[in-house]
């Protein structure tokens, strides 16, 4: 395993093939402190230099086997921690400059002076030991600059989660008391337009029994079915601001959506619809009033059902984790825009041509007795999918 081993002042590398340099140089260099290993020609230099990693190499130019620029190139390209001082002789200026331009980062002309080549080694030592600092303060830059973006994407992703959570937070409690108000006023309408309405229907029961006109009849029967229009708006009202009577029992939440599909088979039938049932896991029974869970699924199938007139596929997925169950309900249909997913749950609001507007209020009624949550989880050209999430009852 390569290593650096280091006097008090450094170790330097002498590769020349003259033995006088060689042997002359490193006794100089070892008097002042430093390790010195010496090379003969660059190959043999090479090796060294991979094993013992001087700071340092003094290279002579020329030389056999090996010449010095070859070299150079060599430990520049592996070995970019090592410094490097080129011999050269007296008229070679042109050259030490070129040697310079690949890397060199001295020359010193043979024959040396022992005091001058101690300066330059120590000057470029220092220099040395600048550049690797500053290497290593811009790396630690670089890395503080990436764990500083990193944070601040982490920063910026926990402030959207944030976001969307209080977002969501404020729509559900927006939600809620748009549900609260619409209590307050559907228990005063109720108990206003009810007692009038009853004198109605009784006026025009009275009115039907002792008529003989059959024109007259049809008008005293039209009157009758709004009375029981307006009754029926009036319950659905009152069903989506507040939970009616209820009875609890043990309820299989694929034996609800298994019989409310079935309900509607003559309708899918007729509109080209196919069925998907896609239970992954199917839940424990639990506690709930079976008619509340049939009208989540009723109201969520006609409107799914009211999209794919043309044709398509109605997909119920059934799941369950150690925590929640979780039902999907997909269609084909066109999707709903933007606009409108957000006010999908608003006691009138309605697309449709005909209908009261109250049938998802319903839908987050019960959902919302049950603890749970319901939302747009999808609505695009391919359709849209409804995920209901409710917590798994205590086993």
């Amino acid at each position: 395993m390569a290593h650096e081993v280091s006097g008090p002042k450094g170790t330097l590398l002498i590769i020349d093939d003259e033995k006088v340099i060689l042997d002359l140089t490193s006794i100089v260099l070892r008097n002042r402190g430093y390790t010195v290993y010496t090379a003969p020609d660059a190959v043999i230099g090479l090796q060294e230099l991979e094993e013992y990693r001087p700071q340092l190499v003094l290279l002579d130019y020329m030389m056999p086997v090996m010449d010095g620029f070859t070299a150079l190139k060599e430990i520049k390209q592996h070995f970019p921690d090592t410094y490097v001082i080129m011999f050269t002789g007296k008229g070679n200026e042109e050259i030490a400059v070129e040697l310079m331009k690949a890397g060199a980062s001295d020359y010193i002309l043979k024959p040396f002076n022992n005091q001058d080549l101690v300066e330059r080694i120590e000057s470029v030592l220092r220099i040395r030991e600048v550049e690797l600092r500053n290497r290593e303060l811009m790396e630690e830059r670089e890395h503080l600059l990436a764990e500083i973006e990193e944070w601040n994407r982490q920063l910026e992703e926990r402030v959207r989660d944030k976001s969307e959570a209080l977002q969501r937070a404020q729509a559900e409690i927006v939600q809620s008391e748009k549900l609260a108000s619409l209590g307050y006023l559907s228990a005063g309408m109720a108990h206003e337009i009810r007692n009038p309405l009853n004198s109605i229907n009784l006026f025009a029961q009275l009115l039907k029994s002792g008529c003989d006109d059959p024109e007259k009849l049809d008008f005293i029967g039209k009157i009758l079915k709004e009375v029981d229009r307006i009754d029926d708006i009036m319950r659905k009202l009152l069903d989506a601001s507040k939970r009616p009577r209820f009875q609890l029992s043990e309820v299989r939440l694929d034996r609800v959506i298994d019989a409310t599909l079935e309900v509607f088979r003559p309708q899918t039938t007729l509109y080209n619809i196919g069925v998907v049932r896609d239970f992954r896991h199917v839940p424990p029974p639990f506690q709930a009033d079976s008619s509340e869970i049939e009208q989540i699924f009723t109201n969520l199938f006609l409107n799914a059902i009211h999209e794919m007139h043309g044709g398509g596929t109605l997909t119920v997925q059934l799941d369950h984790d150690d925590r929640d169950i979780t039902i999907r309900v997909s269609d084909t249909g066109k999707g709903m825009p933007r606009e409108n997913v957000q006010k999908i749950f608003d006691p009138f609001f309605t697309t449709k041509t005909s209908g009261s507007g109250l049938g998802l209020a319903v839908v987050l009624r019960i959902v919302k007795t049950y603890h749970g949550k319901i939302t747009v989880e999808k609505s695009e050209e391919t359709g849209t999918t409804f995920a209901i999430r409710l917590p798994l009852p205590p086993s």
